[in-house]
C-alpha cells in the first residue's frame, strides 16, 4: 500500500494503518498536534483505518479543515454541557462554521449568566479529556436509540434517511450524539475555546417550526489566536451600523410603528437624497436606462402569473381575504412583474433591444421579528433596481455592464465628492449600501 504525502513523498506499508498511525510514523509532534486526516481530497476521522493505495494529507489546527473539526467538536462538548446543566433540553444540529460552530437547542432563552456557566462546564468536560469513539447503528435501532432519550430532533433527523441508510453517532464518556463526523480523538484537543452569543433560531429555518435557542461559539488553535477574533468581535460591535445610526441620528425604530419599519431621521433622509439622486442620473445619463415608476401593491392575479403567490405568498403583506373579498391585493416585494407589463405595454422591435428599466424602488417583505436588525433586515425598504430585456447574442455585454455599474456603485465616494469628510462617508457607508 502506497500513502502519496502532501510533499510529495510515498510511504509503503505492507498492511491497513489508520490516520493517526501514519501521522506518529511521519512525526510524533505531527501527530500530537493532528486533528484529522484528508484522504483523497475527503476530510476523515484521525481513526480511520486507510486499506488502499491514496494521497494524505495530515490536518491541523492551523489548517482550515482541521480547525473545522476542532470546532465541530467543540460543538459537541457544548452539548453535553447543555444536557448536564439543563437535562430537560432536546438536541437539534450543531454544526462548525466559517467563524466557528452553534448548536441549536429545545429550551428557553439562555442568559449571558447561562452561557458563562455553560463554559465553566465545557472546561470541566474537556479537562476530563473523555476520547470520541464513533460507532454505527441500523435506521430502525437508531431510530428507537433516540427515542429512548427523548431526542425528538433526532429522531426526525433520522427518518428523513433512506431505509436502509446506517447510521453513525459519536460518544464521549456517557454523551452521545447524531452525527457523520469527522472529530478529534479526544477532547482535550480544544485548545481555545468561547461561547459568544445566543440567539432564537426556527427549527430546519421553518418559520412553522418551533422557536429553538441557538447558542454560538468560536475556537482556535490558541488563546493568542481566539483572543484576536475575540477583540474582532468587539470592535464590529463598536461599529454597527444599528447604533452608530442612532448615536448619529441618522434614522430610528418605534414600537407602536413596528419592527423592520425605520424612520429616517433629516440627516439620514439628506444622505439617502444625496444616494438616490446620483445614482439615478448615473443610471440615466451614462448606463441608458429608463426611468420608470409603478405601483406599491398589485392584484393577487399578478403574483399569481409572476409564480410569486404560490412560492412566496408568506413572505408578502396581503391586503384582503381569498375567500370573501372580490378583489385581493398585496403589496410588492419586487417590482420584476410590474417592470415587464412597462416593457407589453407597446410593440417592441428586436431593433429596440437592448431596453433598460431603472426605478428607485419601494419594497415591502413581511419578515420574521427574530430576523431583523437595524436596516440590514427589514419590511420596508427602497432599493435601485433594473430589468434589462435583451437578445440572446446581447446577454454577456449587458452582465458585464450589470457588474460594472454595481462595482462603480460600490466604490462610489459620493459623500467626499460632495463637500463631506472621508471620515464622515466611511462612518455611515454600512447603513446605506
Amino acid at each position: 500500500m502506497q500513502i502519496t504525502l502532501k510533499d510529495g513523498s510515498v510511504k509503503e506499508y505492507a498492511e491497513s494503518r489508520s490516520v493517526i498511525d501514519i501521522a506518529y510514523d511521519i512525526s510524533e509532534g505531527l501527530a500530537r498536534a493532528a486533528c484529522a486526516g484528508e484522504v483523497d481530497g475527503e476530510v476523515v476521522d484521525l481513526r480511520t483505518v486507510i486499506d488502499r493505495d491514496c494521497t494524505l494529507s495530515i490536518l491541523t489546527a492551523k489548517d482550515e479543515a482541521g480547525l473545522r473539526v476542532v470546532r465541530h467538536t467543540c460543538s459537541h462538548v457544548l452539548a453535553e454541557a447543555v444536557k448536564h446543566l439543563f437535562p430537560d433540553v432536546k438536541l437539534a444540529i450543531g454544526p462548525a462554521i466559517d467563524t466557528g460552530y452553534y448548536y441549536d437547542f429545545d429550551a428557553a432563552p439562555f442568559s449571558r449568566e447561562d452561557l458563562d456557566n455553560i463554559e465553566k462546564e465545557m472546561k470541566k468536560i474537556i479537562k476530563k479529556g473523555a476520547k470520541l469513539e464513533k460507532f454505527t447503528l441500523p435506521r430502525e435501532e437508531a431510530i428507537q436509540f433516540m427515542e429512548e432519550k427523548g431526542e425528538s430532533y433526532k429522531v426526525e433527523l433520522i427518518r428523513d434517511l433512506p431505509e436502509d441508510a446506517v447510521i453513525s453517532f459519536y460518544s464521549q464518556g456517557d454523551f452521545v450524539d447524531l452525527c457523520a463526523g469527522p472529530h478529534l480523538m479526544s477532547t482535550k484537543g480544544i485548545k481555545a475555546f468561547k461561547l459568544t452569543s445566543s440567539s432564537g433560531a426556527y427549527w430546519r429555518g421553518k418559520s412553522e417550526n418551533a422557536m429553538l435557542q441557538r447558542i454560538y461559539g468560536s475556537a482556535f488553535a490558541t488563546k493568542e489566536e481566539l483572543e484576536v477574533y475575540l477583540q474582532h468581535l468587539e470592535d464590529i460591535k463598536k461599529r454597527d451600523h444599528n447604533k452608530l445610526g442612532r448615536e448619529m441620528e441618522l434614522f430610528t425604530t418605534v414600537d407602536v410603528i413596528g419592527q423592520g419599519l425605520p424612520l429616517l431621521m433629516p440627516k439620514g433622509t439628506k444622505m439617502i437624497q444625496t444616494l438616490q439622486r446620483w445614482i439615478e442620473d448615473e443610471e440615466d445619463n451614462n448606463w441608458g436606462y429608463i426611468r420608470t415608476k409603478t405601483p406599491l401593491m398589485a392584484k393577487s392575479d399578478l403574483y399569481k402569473i409572476s409564480g410569486h403567490w404560490d412560492h412566496y405568498k408568506e413572505g408578502m403583506f396581503v391586503l384582503g381575504d381569498e375567500e370573501k373579498d372580490k378583489e385581493v391585493f398585496a403589496l410588492r416585494p419586487m417590482t420584476c412583474p410590474f417592470q415587464y407589463y412597462v416593457y407589453k405595454a407597446s410593440q417592441k422591435s428586436y431593433r429596440d433591444l437592448p431596453l433598460r428599466y431603472g426605478e428607485t424602488s419601494t419594497l415591502f417583505r413581511n419578515e420574521d421579528s427574530g430576523e431583523m436588525h437595524g436596516l440590514t433586515r427589514v419590511r420596508q425598504f427602497t432599493i435601485s433596481e433594473g430589468h434589462l430585456i435583451v437578445r440572446p447574442d446581447q446577454m454577456v455585454e449587458e452582465f458585464k455592464g450589470c457588474l460594472a455599474l454595481a462595482k462603480l456603485t460600490l466604490d462610489n465616494d459620493t459623500f467626499e465628492n460632495t463637500g463631506k469628510s472621508r471620515f464622515f462617508e466611511r462612518r455611515t457607508s454600512r447603513v446605506l449600501y
